[in-house]
């Protein structure tokens, strides 16, 4: 008996996001698990098994957007376009992401709360290329699943507040699965990631349903972060709590950083005159 797609596109989001998931594991299952099996290296494990999952995922989106929703270029529709506005929109987020993550640590050092160290010229190369090859891979990744497909799926359903919503409340939780005295120690974080899904969403909006703008911006975020730790480029002083300069060393993951992150949000709402592509 042929199946019906469509008619998985009458389905409640919860039910769609569910088969979508089934289907993504069930064809992601078999190949992984020799992987594990084969392969000795851990780090290379995570790197083809995360490689084959987001291949396998951007196959499935396609055969999903055509066949269920009976559109072939649902990459497009996520706002996945490849041309000079996002190009643009890229280069651009990728400089705010780096501009506000540096900014904010230059002024947390003038307030005594970290201090500079010179990096080591012949390894440093080597880090902003593997931070900007991380962040790259990260954002496209990341902005395609949370701000391309999910949130999608969830506007088909919802108005748009309760999608944006929900869509921040799933990027925080996904990010936040850690063993339970992990996640304990790291629930300052919570906030600093719930505010970063909905201030790359308010960069969607800037990029006029493009990802782009958001790829940019999250990858700059996490070049950003890179360089500075991999590079040991800070030492904090122990002037104040790690809450208020972010846990485990990460800027946007305590207060100061969603200070940063609640601007730039404003910003970005303010630019897109808190209206999204499409909405009446």
């Amino acid at each position: 008996m042929k199946l019906n797609w469509i008619r998985f596109g009458d389905y409640p989001a919860p039910g769609r996001l569910a088969i979508f998931v089934a289907m993504l594991l069930g064809v992601w299952v078999p190949v992984a698990v020799p992987i594990y099996w084969l392969v000795p290296d851990s780090n290379w494990v995570s790197i083809l098994s995360m490689a084959v999952l987001y291949g396998e995922f951007i196959l499935l989106v396609r055969f999903w957007g055509s066949r269920v929703y009976g559109e072939p270029q649902i990459l497009k529709h996520y706002g996945l376009q490849f041309s000079g506005h996002n190009g643009q929109d890229l280069l651009g987020g990728l400089g705010l992401g780096l501009l506000s993550l540096f900014g904010l640590l230059v002024v947390e050092g003038l307030l005594g709360w970290l201090g500079w160290q010179l990096p080591d010229p012949t390894g440093l190369p080597k880090v902003l290329l593997e931070g900007l090859a991380i962040a790259l891979g990260v954002g496209f990744a990341e902005e395609l699943l949370f701000r391309g497909w999910l949130f999608d799926e969830l506007q088909r359903d919802y108005r748009p507040a309760v999608a944006i919503a929900m869509n921040a409340i799933i990027f925080a939780l996904l990010h936040f699965i850690k063993p339970l005295e992990a996640m304990i120690r790291n629930l300052p974080a919570f906030p600093g990631l719930l505010l970063l899904g909905l201030t790359l969403l308010a960069a969607k909006k800037v990029g006029e349903g493009r990802l782009g703008l958001p790829i940019g911006f999250h990858g700059g975020l996490v070049c950003g972060y890179y360089i500075i730790n991999t590079g040991q480029l800070v030492e904090y002083s122990g002037a104040v709590p790690q809450w208020i300069t972010g846990m485990d060393q990460n800027p946007i993951a305590g207060i100061s950083g969603i200070f940063l992150l609640s601007a730039i949000a404003f910003g970005m709402n303010r630019a897109a005159q808190f209206k999204l592509p499409g909405e009446k």
